[in-house]
């Protein structure tokens, strides 16, 4: 695998040769500007893994606005690099500032080596999931592009459309229910793209895969010194998604202990960073999902009665692939042709039978599975026609995600392995994640850590 590519702006030389010199011990490539200018141009003429960029030049030495034009600059030019900021003199007021600009993440001068080096590896692994999956970058398009269509023709999706288009543009509150996989991240995407405030940020965050012991530093901020690691004021996700929307998946597992701490946010919008006496306040327009039965979880007293009150002013049902059946071939034709365009293959198309064989599988997967499916026949086959035996959609193999050994001509790799276990026990437990981890041996938030590793959380 090559190296991955870092552009630097910086006008200090001194500042350009330490961080060429720390990056190159990463084995890290690095390009360096000394302006706005020579970025862009840069930026226009090389494929980059992430930028990391100094708010500061000639104009001025304080403000941090030449910076956030660049900012700006480089997310209109390329949207799909992430930018990260960083200065000696900008307050956290500027760093937010560049980060609704586009800037995914600071780093304050005097750096921590290895906070840059996290920071940067940290986005060059999210660009690499990208780039694998063919993400579009800009959320707000992310749906209306042509790269991803938006198909809902079943009967069944009539109410969820409806739905949509009444409280899309309203500022309601939105529960997401669904089984694992049925696309409730792309539901809330659609509903931020619809609203008032696409041109904000929508601000994804799982819950399953935040402990308890970081829940208050991820979700309002922290101030530098609010406890031992706390080297630099961090903004949270309310902060971050002020003006816009933020998407809570797997909402049910938010920790009991912290349940208030969401609530208080929710009635008046007012919270305090870890460490800090300040109140601060967010304009947020909340979006949540969940596969879990809040209503059992209630009365169970593991879910707060009055939280879901407030979470669930209108509530979407989303149904299962299962139940969509004049969605299932357009969906898969649209899968087909963008994997055709992934791996260079060519216009392919689905033959009768494997439009059969998709009609006459459950898909406990749902639109996740259907994705794997039909990712794998685009590999698998040397036709331009996917046929019935290219689905597959029976054999255990496929059904688990593990590619068959003597067809891929090697034994799988032990993330293929793992992988496949992970898809195997979600199908097999209706993709509830709390029975899937008991039955891998895993705990819940193990669990979510892995499912977010292969993308397999929504």
């Amino acid at each position: 695998m090559s190296a991955a590519k870092i552009l630097i702006a910086d006008d200090q030389r001194d500042v350009l040769a330490a961080l060429r010199l720390l990056l190159k011990s990463e084995h890290l490539q690095c390009t360096t500007v000394d302006s706005p200018a020579a970025a862009r141009q840069a930026a226009a003429q090389n494929r980059f893994d992430v930028a990391l960029i100094d708010l500061n030049y000639s104009r001025d030495t304080t403000s941090g606005d030449e910076g956030i034009e660049l900012v700006a600059a480089l997310q209109k030019q390329t949207p799909e690099l992430p930018v990260v900021v960083m200065t000696a003199w900008g307050s956290v007021d500027v760093a937010v500032r560049a980060m609704r600009a586009g800037a995914v993440d600071f780093i304050e001068k005097p750096w921590e080596n290895q906070r840059v080096i996290n920071v940067l590896r940290a986005q060059i692994k999210l660009v690499e999931t990208a780039r694998r999956q063919t993400r579009l970058s800009a959320e707000n398009s992310l749906l209306r592009g042509p790269d991803q269509a938006f198909i809902a023709q079943a009967e069944s999706m009539r109410p969820v459309l409806t739905l949509i288009e009444r409280v899309a543009p309203t500022d309601a509150n939105v529960l997401i229910l669904g089984e694992n996989g049925t696309g409730k991240g792309v539901i809330a995407r659609r509903i931020h793209a619809l609203s008032g405030r696409a041109a904000q940020s929508l601000i994804k965050v799982n819950m399953g895969a935040i402990s308890e012991h970081v829940f208050e530093s991820e979700m309002f901020g922290h101030v530098k010194g609010a406890f031992t690691d706390a080297k630099a004021d961090r903004i949270g996700r309310f902060e971050l998604a002020d003006g816009g929307s933020l998407f809570l998946d797997e909402i049910a597992n938010i920790p009991a202990t912290q349940q208030p701490k969401l609530l208080r946010v929710l009635e008046d919008g007012e919270f305090e960073r870890l460490g800090s006496s300040r109140t601060l306040k967010a304009d947020v327009r909340l979006i949540s999902a969940t596969n879990a039965d809040l209503a059992a979880e209630v009365g169970a007293g593991r879910f707060r009665k009055d939280l879901l009150y407030r979470l669930n002013t209108v509530e979407i049902r989303l149904p299962p692939l299962r139940e969509r059946g004049a969605d299932l071939v357009p969906m898969a034709e649209d899968f087909l042709r963008r994997f055709a365009a992934r791996y260079g293959r060519g216009a392919m198309r689905l033959a009768h039978s494997a439009q059969r064989a998709l009609g006459a599988y459950s898909w406990p997967g749902n639109v996740r599975e259907l994705s794997h499916v039909i990712e794998r026949a685009v590999l698998m086959t040397g036709a331009d026609e996917i046929g019935e035996l290219d689905i597959g959609v029976e054999r255990s193999a496929l059904a688990s995600g593990l590619p068959d050994p003597a067809e891929a001509g090697a034994e799988p790799t032990l993330e293929q392995a793992e992988l496949a276990l992970i898809r195997r026990a979600m199908a097999l437990n209706g993709g509830n994640v709390q029975r899937a981890a008991e039955a891998l041996g895993l705990s819940r938030g193990a669990l979510y850590r892995r499912l977010d590793k292969y993308d397999l959380a929504q």
